[in-house]
């Protein structure tokens, strides 16, 4: 540790995340916690995504149509949808049940993110979000019918969005959401991108015509580069990750769209019947949205554990100590590295961790081992692949030991994040990996801490 180990030194928690050990640390506050209050944000997201459904539909073909996997629990909607399947994992829960020698009680299912349509992840619902509100002002305060979707299409609008400018500051995945969407709305857009950005996100939002800015540094370092460049320009709009409603009210919809799968999937959820959601976090932005948006709609029958790599538990660290970002994992002596690039953060949001973080029921930090093995476990059970970082939640049900309240009836559901847009060659490479360390996805064990 630096000049922290005094103060920090006595806290088993920290230590045991300072020592890159999986650990796991269970919150009874995160049930209890009153929600904050942010307005409608959640539903006027949603009447937002709903508004521009006709426009997606005619932009990107692929969202034409309501995929199969989706009809039952939305047969209101004809088209234009960014949703996610829901669906249950039988063969990679019994495969999991069999590595770790135990059973977390309850079914395991997967909220397929690592699919949405036009950019393939969790990203796609806040980055859009915060894309077509910003176009929405730019259509108001030219005189144009900001609620009408066809003004969106329309030459006048387009003339007016080359003059404005979207920046953002990314790992990659909020980088492609938001740059593949405001360059087919007509704007210009800039991403800032981090050294642990995957080279084909960028050559992706190159072919998008976005204007891509590598750095050396970390994630905060992109990002302070993007604030700094939008301060400067006119006609600018920033997107920031570390402190944005917008980005967070797109991804608190989430929670209406999962409330009605898993009704058409006959699936109850209440107090008899938990359910328990791990959410892979970076910054924090995608899983605080999503569980502000599930403490309002399901209440105390929910419980909400953010998972992050070991060598990068920001949001871990900043909740446990109360600094939030004030803090970074290097103050621990841990490197901010991972396989899982979408993770790789190592100071978490100024917003979320303040306004969300009662509301957390738990943390994990697993290492990047686990975090590939779980690409593996999902490929030779359920027969698809992502990313490294969307199978961080993927062992915790079976992490969280005794300390665990389990419920034969209740809900483990595991939400993934990326990996529709990975290149072939490299998801074969992701699980290759993945496939080589399945049998040691259970070890070591997690220290568990509870209160």
């Amino acid at each position: 540790m630096t000049d922290l180990t005094d103060e920090l030194g006595t806290d088993e928690i920290i230590r045991s995340l300072a020592s890159g050990a999986p650990t796991t640390w269970l919150r009874s506050t995160g049930t209890e916690a009153a929600l904050p209050d942010l307005g409608d944000v959640m539903n006027s997201a949603a009447a937002r995504f709903d508004r521009f459904a006709p426009w997606f539909a005619e932009t990107f073909p692929e969202t034409a149509t309501v995929p199969a996997e989706l009809a039952s629990a939305f047969p209101d909607v004809s088209g234009g949808m960014i949703e996610s399947a829901l669906v249950p994992a039988p063969a990679a829960q019994h495969r999991l049940d069999g590595l770790f020698g135990a059973e977390p009680g309850g079914r395991l299912w997967l909220k397929r993110d690592d699919s949405l349509p036009v950019s393939g992840s969790i990203k796609a619902r806040g980055g859009f979000h915060e894309v077509l509100e910003f176009a929405e002002a730019v259509a108001a305060e030219h005189g144009l019918d900001a609620l009408d979707p066809a003004t969106y299409s329309n030459r006048e609008f387009r003339a007016i969005a080359a003059n404005h400018r979207i920046v953002v500051g990314s790992t990659g995945n909020l980088g492609l959401s938001i740059g593949i969407l405001s360059a087919r709305l007509g704007f210009a857009a800039s991403v800032h991108m981090s050294a642990d950005a995957r080279e084909w996100k960028k050559t992706k939002l190159r072919d998008h015509g976005v204007d891509v800015i590598e750095h050396a540094g970390d994630f905060v370092e992109a990002v302070e580069a993007g604030r700094a460049s939008a301060e400067a320009a006119e006609n600018t709009h920033f997107v920031d990750d570390e402190d944005s409603v917008s980005l967070f009210a797109g991804y608190s919809v989430a929670a209406l769209r999962l409330e009605r799968q898993f009704a058409a999937a006959g699936v109850t959820i209440d107090e008899q019947n938990p359910l328990t959601v791990y959410l892979p976090c970076g910054i924090g932005g995608g899983p605080g949205g999503v569980t502000f948006g599930l403490k309002r709609v399901f209440g105390t029958a929910v419980r909400c554990i953010f998972v992050e790599p070991s060598q990068a538990p920001a949001m871990f660290l900043g909740v446990r100590t109360g600094r939030h970002s004030g803090i970074s994992v290097q103050d621990i002596g841990l490197s901010g590295a991972t396989a899982a690039d979408g993770l790789a953060v190592a100071r978490p949001s100024r917003f979320i961790g303040p306004t969300i973080g009662p509301l957390i029921s738990g943390f994990a930090a697993v290492p990047d081992e686990v975090i590939r093995a779980g690409v593996g476990v999902l490929h030779e059970t359920e027969g698809f692949d992502v990313e490294p970082s969307a199978t961080a939640g993927l062992t915790i049900p079976w992490r969280m030991g005794d300390a665990a309240a389990r419920s034969a009836t209740g809900v483990h559901l595991v939400w993934l994040t990326g990996g529709a847009m990975v290149p072939g060659d490299e998801r074969a490479a992701y699980v290759d990996h993945g496939l080589g360390l399945v049998e040691r996805i259970s070890s070591p064990a997690s220290a568990i801490f509870v209160d």
